[in-house]
């Protein structure tokens, strides 16, 4: 009987994981489902240019599986059973009921609105293509005309502000942070970061926390209005509530509790990988939802899976970053180098040498998902690798 490997998301970490899986165990032994929302591969790293208005590639998720012998499930998670190992999933067919003998958890995370009353009714994000391209639309519907309110000041509130703000001048972009923006950063950098805002004409408001969103205005604790065509929530990012009602191990913030090997504490069945996973790094402290993450727990999980199937032992893939980029629209970027603890160093790249390694960072992480690959000793595979095989796509 070949043992069930069910793959939830089809983002950066769920789709690495379960393409270099499906290339390396052999498909006799092995059957590997991947559920996904959504038929194509999302590049979430680009959204914010998606609502700015530019396009992006067309990966169809079944072109990516292409020749792994994977099925492709076009359907919503909607619950997880980890005790019984099963998985709900719904499309315009109705419900349906996966069981697992693995189970890859890779859902994800989206915009955190839900502690803001009127943010999930009144303010866009670019978490999901979806909802990227609801705020594209609004801008559409502006033109040259009109006020843009981004909230938050992480990574994607600096890059989301920026990307509207070039792409469409002729609207008013401001930014309201509960901080300093861009406190984390080293001065070099920092001097950069408010050069490109005065260049873009952003108007900052630091230290405002924004306290509920109304139709078209954002009222701060303090009660000062920002009146906004759109506002943007960008404040943060939080895990769907699927996996605390799963039975599964989590923390208080909803994510998956793992061991070293990216293990579900509670269900070793279970692996995690992306924004769900809670999982100390090299520094001592959580991974953050990002990018990087994704990468470094799904190339864990993948290593667990296939040293838990065959009975080797796998090395620990290094939990640790190097820097932060900042995209600060076409032209411009940041990359931030940090130490061991995470904090910033002095130096920093700048300006357009910047922007050209994001591209590349950007495009070897899309490029990756259809080549996935690591440095993997040979010696723990045991069984021969997949024999090519159509993908068995799943719709409604």
């Amino acid at each position: 009987m070949q043992h069930r490997i069910v793959v939830l998301g089809a983002g950066y970490a769920g789709a690495f994981t379960a393409g270099y899986l499906a290339r390396t165990l052999h498909s006799r032994d092995f059957e590997i489902t991947v559920v996904n929302a959504e038929p194509d591969f999302v590049e979430r790293l680009r959204l914010h240019q998606l609502a700015a208005g530019h396009a992006l590639p067309h990966r169809p998720l079944a072109e990516v599986f292409a020749g792994t012998g994977i099925r492709l499930r076009v359907a919503r998670v909607i619950g997880v059973d980890a005790d019984h190992r099963t998985v709900t999933i719904a499309d315009a067919e109705g419900t349906h009921r996966i069981e697992y003998d693995t189970l890859l958890y890779a859902l994800g995370s989206t915009a955190a609105v839900h502690d803001v009353p009127g943010a999930a009714e009144h303010a866009f994000n670019v978490a999901g293509r979806p909802s990227a391209l609801a705020l594209r639309a609004r801008l559409d519907e502006l033109g040259e005309h009109g006020t843009v309110l981004v909230v938050g000041g992480n990574l994607t509130a600096i890059e989301t502000a920026t990307e509207i703000a070039e792409a469409r001048p002729g609207l008013r972009v401001q930014l309201a942070t509960s901080g300093e923006l861009g406190g984390w950063l080293g001065p070099k950098a920092r001097r950069h970061l408010l050069r490109a805002f005065d260049r873009f004409g952003i108007t900052i408001h630091e230290h405002t926390v924004i306290a509920r969103v109304e139709a078209r205005r954002a009222v701060a604790d303090d009660g000062t209005v920002f009146a906004s065509d759109a506002i943007v929530w960008t404040a943060g990012f939080a895990v769907h509530p699927i996996a605390a009602d799963s039975g599964l191990a989590v923390e208080a913030n909803g994510q998956i509790t793992v061991d070293r090997q990216m293990r579900s504490v509670s269900h070793p069945e279970v692996y995690v990988a992306g924004d769900s996973v809670f999982v100390i790094g090299e520094n001592g402290r959580p991974l953050p939802m990002s990018c990087a993450s994704a990468g470094f727990t799904g190339m864990q999980a993948a290593a667990a899976i296939l040293g838990d199937r065959t009975g080797r032992t796998v090395k620990a893939t290094t939990l640790s970053y190097v820097g932060n980029h900042i995209s600060l629209g076409r032209e411009d970027a940041i990359f931030q180098l940090v130490d061991s603890a995470g904090q910033a160093k002095p130096g920093a790249l700048c300006g357009r040498p910047a922007a050209l390694v994001k591209a590349a960072i950007v495009a070897g992480s899309g490029w990756s998902i259809s080549h996935p690959t690591f440095g993997m000793p040979s010696r723990t595979r045991r069984s021969a690798p997949a024999r090519p095989h159509p993908v068995d796509v799943v719709t409604a």
